[in-house]
């Protein structure tokens, strides 16, 4: 089952709850025309993702979804959530910019250094003998590297073996999670390590089942609208009617913690 988009999710939840889209526009005193957008995932109507993550806020209190939760869902689908900014990176304070002065070459500096290489020719000349430049004894080495005789030879030590990999989880230690909805609801299925199991409305008269190794969570938007059952045992509705609930089962102990 694929993951539903958000203006899925809300049009869901809204014909679970038996509104329509002028109740529901009463009752959040947004247009109807903007509410049929949503549902249709056109954000552009909204004035930009702030104004649009008020609207879904509402929206979702008012067909009885955790409005934080489905803000989060929004943001996940659009790519995250946006980083505040600071407002002392907008409004800066004008900064003077120095600007180097152009000046003229420095005949001082360089009728100095002139003079120095002048003196330092005349004492090479003084003190050199017959002037001729001493050339250094240069032997030519060998671009291989020579080997002493009687050396013994060392073989590079072998390759590291691959780690094994790991064990496939036991059977006691998997979860079994069965979800039947007797309304559409929206569930969020995640591992004991945060992995997507699911994300998406479970229809009315619809049941899943989901495996995973040592935990398997759970994000019940309407706890009333679904009965569970977890390693085989029946732990019927998981809370009531429009409550939003969390619940984690692992493999040995079926009680939700």
């Amino acid at each position: 089952m694929q993951e539903q988009s958000i203006g899925s999710t809300l049009a869901a939840a809204r014909r679970a709850a038996g509104l329509t889209v002028g109740q529901l526009s009463a009752t959040t005193r947004i247009r109807e025309a903007l509410i049929y957008a949503i549902e249709r995932d056109d954000f552009s109507l909204c004035g930009g993702d702030f104004y649009a993550r008020g609207h879904i806020k509402s929206i979702a209190r008012a067909v009885g979804l955790d409005p934080e939760v489905t803000v989060h869902l929004y943001d996940e689908q659009r790519g995250g959530t946006p980083l505040p900014v600071r407002a002392a990176m907008v409004f800066q304070a004008d900064r003077k910019v120095k600007l180097r002065e152009r000046r003229g070459p420095n005949w001082t500096l360089a009728l100095g250094v002139a003079l120095a290489i002048v003196v330092v020719f005349g004492v090479v000349r003084v003190f050199g003998g017959s002037g001729e430049t001493p050339v250094a004894d240069v032997q030519p080495v060998s671009a291989v590297p020579s080997v002493p005789p009687n050396t013994p030879f060392t073989e590079p030590p072998p390759p590291p073996r691959p780690s094994p990999q790991k064990a496939a989880p036991a059977a006691k230690d998997l979860v079994v999670v069965k979800v039947k909805a007797k309304r559409s609801s929206y569930l969020n299925v995640r591992d004991a390590e945060g992995r997507k199991l699911f994300a998406g409305t479970l229809q009315a008269g619809k049941s899943s089942t989901w495996k995973a190794a040592t935990q398997v969570k759970l994000l019940i938007a309407d706890a009333g609208a679904v009965s569970l059952q977890v390693n085989g045992k029946n732990l019927g509705q998981p809370g009531s009617r429009g409550e939003m609930v969390r619940r984690s089962f692992g493999p040995s102990a079926p009680r939700p913690r």
